[in-house]
Parts: structure tokens; sequence; C-alpha cells
């Protein structure tokens, strides 16, 4: 066996988020394939990630060796920061007034954007920032609006990006995620701001 480091720490991250995910779903009510409840789509996903994570650390037994790199002071910083941020945020986006899950949310997103200050943690954090964008602004800004901020927040991960690739992608995606889920799922979510609709 040629041990691949990273790889194996990657999927075992994957794995592990995966199973903590499944965990916190279960009092959700599943439903069906045509009929989805609010607990189908997460459970879907995490099984896709824990099946993603097994594949990764299976390919990192063999693949290797490839080494950790060492962290720089920023990048061990970097950690306490974010979750600093997260836990500073969320008690005050509750205070404001907000409810539900979106000081949870804006919390998230404050600790995912802190972390990604450190180049090591960018792609990650930018990437779970703009799931986290999406999550805050899905009911407010509707389905295509979260997905272009999604996207945009997701893209700032990889410096090199071109800008006709990411408007190649929010446009696929925009057209994908509104076939699947409104034209064909019925699924209730606004598709435009809820203030540009009344």
């Amino acid at each position: 066996m040629r041990l691949n480091t990273k790889d194996l720490i990657g999927g075992g991250m994957l794995l592990l988020l995966a199973l903590i995910g499944l965990w916190l779903n279960q009092d959700h009510t599943l439903g069906t394939a045509r009929r989805m409840g609010p607990g189908y789509m997460p459970m879907l996903t995490f099984w896709l990630l824990g099946g993603l994570g097994a594949i990764v650390m299976i390919a990192g037994l063999f693949n290797g060796p490839d080494p950790l790199d060492r962290w720089t002071k920023l990048e061990i910083m970097a950690v306490p920061f974010g979750i600093l941020a997260c836990f500073v945020i969320y008690p005050i986006a509750a205070a404001v007034g907000f409810s539900g899950w979106y000081p949870l949310g804006f919390g998230l997103l404050a600790g995912c954007l802190a972390v990604s200050i450190a180049p090591g943690w960018r792609p990650i954090g930018l990437v779970h920032a703009g799931m986290a964008m999406f999550g805050l602004m899905l009911e407010q800004f509707g389905l295509m609006a979260s997905i272009v901020a999604t996207v945009a927040v997701a893209s700032l991960a990889e410096p090199t990006h071109r800008v006709k690739g990411v408007v190649g992608m929010i446009i696929f995606l925009c057209v994908l995620c509104w076939w699947v889920f409104i034209r064909e799922l019925d699924i209730r979510v606004p598709l435009w701001p809820v203030f540009l609709v009344r």
C-alpha cells in the first residue's frame, strides 16, 4: 500500500460529516422520491457524501505518498478565529431578531468567511460560505438569486476561474434546478425575490 495522507484525512472528514448529518436528520420526515419530505434531500446528500468519502479513503490507500503540507501560522490561527466568529455572530443575529435557523446560518457564514482569510483554507471556506448564503437567501430572495449568490461566492475559491465559466455554471444550475425542483418535483420554494412578486 502507498498511503496518501491527504486523501485518507479528506475522505475521513467527508465520512464524519455524512454520519453527523444523517444522525441530525433522523427527526425529519423523509417522504418519497416523488413527494419529498423535509428530510429526503439532506438524507440523500449525506449518503452521497458518505459514499464519496469512502471512495476517497479507499483511493487514499493506493495513490500515495502525498504527505500533508506544513501549516502556516495564519492557517493555524484561522481555524479558532472562524469558530470564534461563528459563536460571536450567532447570538448577535438571534438578538437582532432573526429566528429559526437564520442565526445559525449567519454564524456559519461568518465562520466560513473568517476561515477563508488563510489561503490554505480559502477553497473549503468559500465553498461552504456559498452554501450558507444559499440557505440564508432562499426564502426571501428566491431560488434563482440564491443560486447566483452561491456560485458567485464559491467561484472566489479558485483565483484563476474564468467569468464565462462562472456565468455558464450559473445559467446551467438555474435551468437545471428549475426543471428538477420546480417543474418536475413541484417543490414550493419561491423562484424570484419575494419583494418583486408582491
